[in-house]
């Protein structure tokens, strides 16, 4: 259920009386968290009111009203938290939880390799158990926020006679060691928000093991189930107020969605298309009119999908194939504002910097959009989840593949 009148007057009240503006963040978000109102969709276990994921939101603006801010927000959260929640044991949420929902642990993701990107499970990462530890050797690339983590979500062979989705396994590993090598990687848009990492024999205890060995690929799927729903995670709004705590958290957004500047970008600005044709006067031209309207339709099937995906969510039903289809639309839409600028800014498109200037940013748009269809899993992924699991079609052939 979401918060009720009589909840939502409970929270106001509590928040009236613990938010103190002059205070720590970190002791601010965990007296939130210990409260259940940071997260009251969590079980009440958890640092939640075991309430639905719309509960979240009504938080959130609760919050904002009141002048407060709310618990951390990014991977850590929107990616790693629900998958902990529902594979890790009590000592892993114990150790774990708190620290993502105060922000004191920040997170990346450790999946995509240069040899297994679409085709995930045929990673060669390994990890070979010694005693009471995991060794890690191999790479990983197109980790976003590696350089600061703390700790990654990582997938790893654990098993190299087993069919290649049952010999992985899941693990929590500790980024700040000397045997974990993260390089920047330098987009042709001039952006670095992606890293490879290198790992030397890399060392996490044993206890940092998700569920049991060989399960690796089911624990995955439900990080990429959460990765899917998330992908247009917004920034948090923050209340206007010069008070520490206030501009503490906003200095951490700042610097966290500092990675993601050039997202709006990669999704093609699709708003900007209609207005950037009539400032240049193309509006009347047949072709860019009909391109205006593809982009116009696809951002409104894109909104009711994502409130049809907001409604079941706040029902409280996990994350179903509305992830992979908006996915695909963001993509589509993607695409088709790009053909449009491109249309619209005609050979200025293809110059930068201040040579394009003021529509560099459209500019931009033309070399950043490619990259909407690769990442949180490619168009032909997401096809072919839809095709299968949601259609019931048959599989694709894999050759190689002993399954």
């Amino acid at each position: 259920m979401d918060l009720s009148s009589k909840d939502a007057d409970e929270m106001r009240q509590w928040v009236k009386e613990h938010w103190d503006p002059s205070g720590d963040l970190v002791s601010w978000r965990t007296q939130l968290a210990e409260s259940g109102w940071g997260a009251p969709s969590w079980p009440e276990q958890w640092f939640g009111r075991g309430l639905t994921a719309g509960s979240d939101k009504v938080s959130r603006q609760i919050l904002y009203d009141s002048g407060a801010v709310g618990m951390a927000s990014g991977v850590s959260m929107y990616l790693v938290a629900p998958t902990l929640l529902e594979w890790a044991t009590e000592p892993q949420l114990q150790r774990f939880l708190l620290p993502i929902l105060t922000g004191s642990h920040k997170w990346c993701q450790l999946f995509s390799e240069p040899g297994a990107g679409s085709d995930l499970a045929s990673l060669a990462t390994r990890a070979e158990r010694d005693g009471d530890e995991w060794v890690i050797s191999g790479q990983k690339v197109w980790n976003s926020g590696a350089q600061k983590a703390d700790y990654g979500i990582l997938l790893a062979r654990t098993d190299f006679t087993a069919t290649k989705h049952q010999g992985i396994s899941f693990f929590l590993l500790p980024m700040k060691q000397a045997a974990v090598e993260v390089r920047p990687l330098h987009q042709m848009n001039g952006h670095s928000s992606f890293n490879e990492v290198f790992f030397d024999e890399a060392r996490l205890p044993h206890e940092n093991l998700i569920a049991s060995q060989g399960d690796g690929w089911r624990v995955a799927l439900t990080t990429l189930a959460h990765e899917r729903s998330a992908v247009a995670t917004p920034r948090p709004k923050f209340p206007l107020s010069t008070s520490p705590l206030v501009m503490a958290a906003k200095t951490e957004a700042d610097e966290y969605f500092a990675t993601y500047s050039w997202y709006p970008q990669r999704a093609g600005r699709p708003r900007l298309v209609e207005p950037q044709a009539r400032l240049l006067g193309k509006s009347q031209i047949p072709r860019v009119r009909q391109l205006v309207a593809e982009v116009e339709t696809l951002q409104r099937t894109s909104r009711w999908t994502t409130q049809r995906a907001g409604a079941a969510r706040s029902a409280g039903r996990a994350p179903g194939p509305e992830g992979s289809v908006a996915k695909l639309n963001m993509s589509m839409t993607a695409m088709k504002s790009a053909a449009a600028h491109a249309a619209i800014l005609e050979t200025t498109g293809v110059l930068s910097g201040s040579s394009v200037s003021p529509h560099e940013v459209l500019a931009e748009v033309l070399i950043s959009t490619p990259a909407q269809s690769i990442a949180g899993g490619t168009d032909e992924i997401q096809k072919n989840i839809l095709a299968e699991r949601v259609l019931g079609l048959p599989k694709e052939p894999r050759p190689g593949d002993k399954e």
